[in-house]
């Protein structure tokens, strides 16, 4: 599990074939004391094992799976990646819980400056928004945001200076693609709601207002 929180970034050193998968080498700007072996590191938010560490730098091996599901497929040496290493136990979660499964991809639709934030708008397939809402969280290549405005295949979020700096989002320009994690809470909350609906009544059409009243969510 992650938070969203990125420590820092990266870039791709080495990418060469692995079977039908590829191994990627990835540098990081940070020092990785105390990260072994196995240990899971969230790259640009996709959740891999770190098989190899070699002082700054880890190798991780990304399986056809991943390659298509997220931006990892096209992925280029001297690309920068965010890093985040998993969540501790003991660590306050400051961002969300994010497991680093992507749900697929989108891309940046459009910045705008906004006082002290960049307003970032980002084009994704509708079936994504289905498990938004407006001031929920939602990870873009592995950062927690908030969302503010949202509509069928679209949201935007502000990006703060901090996040700017310490993250890939600010080198992002317009049609440029990004990792999308939507909450992992609206995906429980369908399926059971939807398991509940095929035990009491016709097929389920998804989450409604109506729904959520009748199972007691909502008053």
């Amino acid at each position: 599990m992650f938070t969203g929180i990125i420590e820092g970034l990266g870039a791709i050193a080495e990418i060469r074939p692995s079977g039908a998968g590829k191994r990627l080498s990835v540098e990081s700007d940070f020092d990785l004391a105390g990260t072994k072996v196995g240990d899971s590191i969230a790259v640009s938010g996709a959740c891999l094992t770190a098989v190899r560490l070699t002082g700054r730098r880890f190798e991780v091996d990304v399986s056809p799976e991943t390659l298509a599901k997220t931006t990892l497929g096209a992925a280029r040496v001297g690309q920068r990646v965010n890093l985040e290493r998993a969540l501790r136990l003991s660590d306050r979660i400051d961002g969300h819980l994010v497991s680093g499964h992507i749900d697929g991809t989108g891309a940046i639709d459009g910045r705008e400056t906004v006082g002290n934030v960049v307003v970032i708008a980002v084009a994704v397939p509708a079936a994504l928004t289905r498990y938004m809402i407006v001031k929920g969280s939602v990870a873009v290549d592995g950062i927690s945001l908030t969302i503010n405005t949202l509509e069928p295949g679209r949201f935007t979020v502000s990006i703060i200076p901090h996040t700017a700096g310490l993250t890939t989002i600010g080198l992002k320009r317009t049609g440029e693609p990004v990792n999308i994690e939507t909450d992992m809470i609206g995906k429980y909350v369908e399926k059971f709601l939807s398991a509940k609906q095929e035990h009491s009544g016709p097929p389920s059409q998804g989450v409604s207002m109506e729904l959520l009243a009748k199972a007691g969510y909502i008053k």
